[in-house]
């Protein structure tokens, strides 16, 4: 389903954009020219469809070509337009015709890609916050523009809303899940004066906050100024195509007008242009990009930007974002400090059972360390705000609180309380007596340290990175359990696209992230890459998304990234070696323009041949345990 997804999504971009539907309209009229040719209609409103469409496209190729020739950009395009004309003036429309394809095709795989950067906007745009519930002195309320809502104004958030502004809750007692603007992993609990972000999403309560900010100076609206900004600065890549082909372009137009000016023969010089099409190059490594997405498609990745599948293979740096990347993205039991006469499996049991009632960001992850285990008999449970959770539970009072509060109303069992550490944490007291204390991380995925070992030895990554939103000690944990050696913590989108940017500048980079607050850095990374697509303004960030949120998958697609550069250079190279033999021949004549022709497609041929090996990898390419 996701690779039939991730092509389709491609395909519709290449057919909806401009060159793309002049790809398939040159397409149409090849198959017509040789249908009339076969059927000896050998006529000129035969070849006027193939001539058509061939000036359709040598036109603004043309156009593209001079521009680009005063900037010193020289590339594959200019012995493409030379080609084309070479082939008109010989009324070689077959020839023409093919080429056109192959330029328009090339420039469709690269307008899908352009339009990222409008999309990211649009996502954002789409989940911004648009209305607000105004609640006025008497108590009603009013929709309003989100643009007009006045620092003091009091707000209502229903369950599940997009919180309009940055503010502070004055009333209700609920949740909300901020782990999208700050990098924290948590739901986190909101009570009177607790602060709320702009973009966050409400849980089941409706709370009732003061504006503290105007919209347009909320931390949503920081990130989308921060990422417009990042897009619009991003510097454009050069295809792997133009990159080799000034080198290809110089060679073949010094050959040609060699054996023109040494032989007096002008066909010397056009069954060199013949023989020296550019199709390896125009049609190898386009068809190696289709290939390799496909193939990334299959493993459950989208590619959003093909270009990438060539520049994530040269990557020597790799930043993580930590919230839902290398770590789940939720809290997990990690450990328990048990008082006297309390052993571990008494103290979850009776905790889970009356946990497993409870709507709070903990209770989850309380039910899930406990499961297997029988739960007990509750009589009785009640969570009253700012007390924590009383329950009765197999005839035994169960109390669950945090450390501040018994600091008020229980000091004598604050005072033999473990030290606190890094993380969550909740105390745990049965019959009124201190029983334990849980402590709660967002713990590492399966195998992260054993990913981060091998990125040196099998992709040449030299330097790994940690950035977070998070607090020292969680981060500085994570670090530690996966092998990282730089890793900050307390970093703001604004301060984490800065330092993507200076780390890019030294080397190829690699970002990796899951939120709102990542997709400024992902558009200033080298490749930016979003795990899962829960969020639409991050995966339209990204150059590819994994949708499994698996390092698995991450692996794989450096491995496609990898695979299809070098079996597109294959294709390149060698298609260009042997057009470079056939030049040499036609230079001194041995090559007649009608058989440089033929030699022509039969490289192309060959070439094609070879790029659809990337699609073909039939074995797991993940390689680190």
């Amino acid at each position: 389903m996701a690779s039939h997804g991730g092509l389709r999504l491609y395909l519709e971009a290449f057919a909806g954009s401009t060159y793309g539907r002049i790809a398939i309209a040159t397409l149409v009229a090849i198959s017509a020219w040789i249908g009339l040719t076969l059927a000896g209609y050998d006529t000129w409103w035969a070849d006027a469809p193939v001539v058509v469409m061939s000036a359709v496209v040598a036109i603004p190729l043309a156009r593209d070509v001079v521009v680009g020739l005063m900037s010193r950009r020289v590339g594959a395009d200019v012995l493409g337009l030379i080609a084309i004309v070479t082939a008109a003036i010989m009324h070689e429309w077959l020839v023409a015709g093919v080429i056109a394809l192959m330029v328009s095709g090339g420039r469709a795989l690269e307008d899908a890609a352009s339009a990222r950067a409008s999309a990211v906007l649009a996502a954002l745009a789409r989940r911004s916050p648009t209305l607000a519930h105004r609640r006025a002195d008497d108590g009603t309320l009013a929709d309003v523009d989100v643009g007009v809502v006045q620092i003091g104004d009091s707000l209502v958030v229903l369950p599940h809303e997009i919180c309009p502004v940055d503010g502070t809750v004055i009333e209700g007692r609920g949740s909300m899940d901020e782990s999208y603007l700050t990098g924290e992993p948590y739901v986190i609990p909101k009570t009177p004066g607790s602060p709320v972000l702009s973009g966050a999403i409400n849980g089941v309560e409706a709370l009732v906050v003061r504006a503290e900010r105007m919209s347009k100076d909320s931390r949503y609206a920081q990130i989308v100024a921060v990422l417009t900004k990042a897009e619009a600065e991003q510097p454009p890549m050069r295809r792997l195509a133009d990159r080799l082909g000034v080198i290809y372009t110089g060679i073949a137009l010094v050959l040609a007008i060699g054996g023109w000016i040494v032989s007096g023969d002008p066909n010397r010089f056009l069954a060199v242009i013949v023989i020296a099409t550019p199709c390896p190059l125009l049609i190898g490594v386009p068809i190696a990009i289709i290939g390799a997405i496909a193939l990334a498609a299959r493993y459950g990745i989208i590619i959003k930007d093909p270009s990438m599948l060539e520049r994530i293979s040269t990557a020597r740096t790799m930043i993580f974002d930590k919230t839902g990347t290398l770590t789940y993205g939720r809290p997990a039991l990690s450990a328990i400090v048990l008082g006297d006469g309390m052993t571990e499996p008494r103290l979850l049991e009776l905790t889970a059972s009356a946990e497993q009632y409870s709507r709070h960001p903990l209770a989850f992850a309380v039910t899930q360390a406990a499961e297997g285990m029988p739960m007990l008999k509750v009589e009785r449970m009640a969570e009253l705000p700012g007390h924590g959770l009383e329950a009765r539970v197999d005839g035994h009072d169960v109390r669950v609180t945090g450390r501040k509060i018994l600091a008020d109303s229980r000091p004598d069992v604050a005072a033999v309380l473990p030290p606190e550490v890094g993380g969550l944490e909740c105390v745990v007291l049965v019959d009124d007596a201190y029983a334990g204390t849980m402590l709660f991380r967002d713990e590492p995925r399966a195998g992260a340290r054993e990913f981060i070992a091998h990125l040196e030895d099998r992709h040449l990554v030299t330097r790994t990175m940690l950035l977070s939103g998070d607090r020292q000690s969680e981060v500085e944990y994570l670090a530690d359990r996966v092998g990282l050696t730089v890793a900050l913590s307390s970093v703001s989108p604004e301060r984490k696209l800065e330092i993507v940017r200076q780390e890019t500048a030294l080397a190829p980079t690699v970002f990796l992230g899951d939120g709102i607050n990542d997709a400024p850095a992902m558009t200033a990374a080298t490749v930016g890459v979003a795990f899962g697509k829960n969020n639409d303004v991050t995966a339209e960030a990204a150059d590819a998304v994994v949708l499994d949120s698996s390092l698995e998958r991450l692996d794989e697609l450096m491995h496609i990234g990898r695979r299809m550069r070098r079996i597109a250079l294959q294709t390149a190279i060698g298609g260009i070696t042997l057009s470079a033999i056939g030049m040499l021949l036609a230079m001194v004549g041995l090559l007649p323009p009608v058989a440089g022709a033929i030699a022509q497609e039969v490289i192309d041929v060959l070439a094609i041949l070879n790029s659809t090996r990337v699609a073909m990898a039939r074995r797991p390419m993940t390689d680190f345990r």
